[in-house]
């Protein structure tokens, strides 16, 4: 039980953070770092792949499976947002 609080504890801190540090990126480098959240997303569809593959119970394979469903949503997403922000800087004859 104290495992638990312990981590949902650093869950919790884990997210306020996360939200601090992305509320004061400027803009100029919000590209960049989609591109690297991006990777971090496929990180953890790998993760997601090998977890609902084990299949260690039912409900490890259904986690698994809706992790890799959230994942791959996530990546494509990321790619299209990416790709959408830097169509904005081309120049109006390649667009």
């Amino acid at each position: 039980m104290e495992g638990l609080i312990a981590s949902l504890t650093i869950f919790v801190l884990a997210i306020f953070l996360g939200f601090e540090v992305i509320t004061k990126v400027p803009p100029t480098l919000h590209t960049p770092l989609m591109s690297g959240s991006n990777a971090i997303s496929g990180i953890t569809l790998v993760g997601a792949l090998l977890s609902a593959g084990h299949q260690h119970t039912q409900l490890t394979t259904i986690l698994g499976f809706v992790a890799v469903v959230f994942a791959t949503i996530n990546v494509v997403g990321g790619f299209l947002v990416t790709h959408r922000i830097l169509g904005m800087f081309r120049k109006k004859e390649d667009r």
